[in-house]
């Protein structure tokens, strides 16, 4: 989102709006959320160490796999410290061996199918709570006041709850299905003069 708010196009809250609302359909839906969703059905090890170097070989740009490892770290202590079922240890064991990177969807789909969570519900919350961090950054940065924020909040419910839909029609094949201009902004965004957040 910085390198497009650096360009000029995304500058106040009808754009932000727009640019969140085609990164969740055209990009989260297919790289976090298809992966939360997969991982949240895998039933061994050995599915969670595929997707996870899937996942990880697909992310282009240098820095979305760097901080992918770094909110999957995050991710993963708070996971365990809350839920710390078997599934979560197995990945945790699997990164600090090297067999995976680590990503955040990953551990947030095993924490929540360890909580008993309905798998729907779960992408739904994900989903959503990307958005909302997307949206608190721009409010600093574009900057916008919390009132217009709310607004955009507001304007992705429907969006997250048809990406769910669509996530539910997604196989392994789609996985990872990239948008070239949100990629070639990652990598641009790697050697912006400014930077205020990770990826």
């Amino acid at each position: 989102m910085e390198s497009y708010l650096e360009s000029g196009h995304v500058r106040d809250e009808s754009s932000l709006a727009l640019w969140l609302r085609l990164f969740l359909e055209q990009s989260l839906t297919y790289t976090d959320g298809l992966l939360l969703r997969l991982a949240f059905e895998a039933q061994d090890d050995q599915r969670i160490i595929e997707l996870d170097r899937l996942i990880h070989a697909a992310a282009l740009p240098r820095q979305l796999r760097m901080a992918a490892q770094k909110m999957g770290a995050r991710m993963l202590a708070v996971a365990l410290a809350g839920f710390p079922v078997p599934a979560l240890h197995s990945y945790q064991q699997a990164i600090q061996t090297g067999n995976c990177s680590g990503h955040p969807a990953i551990a947030y789909a095993l924490a929540a199918r360890g909580a008993g969570a309905p798998l729907a519900d779960a992408l739904s919350s994900y989903l959503f709570s990307t958005a909302t961090s997307l949206t608190q950054n721009a409010i600093r940065a574009i900057p916008l006041g919390q009132d217009a924020g709310q607004r955009v909040i507001r304007e992705m419910h429907g969006t997250v709850n048809a990406a769910v839909i669509k996530i539910f029609t997604l196989d392994d094949q789609d996985l990872g299905l990239a948008t070239p201009g949100l990629e070639i902004a990652q990598m641009r965004h790697e050697h912006q003069r400014a930077r205020m957040f990770m990826s």
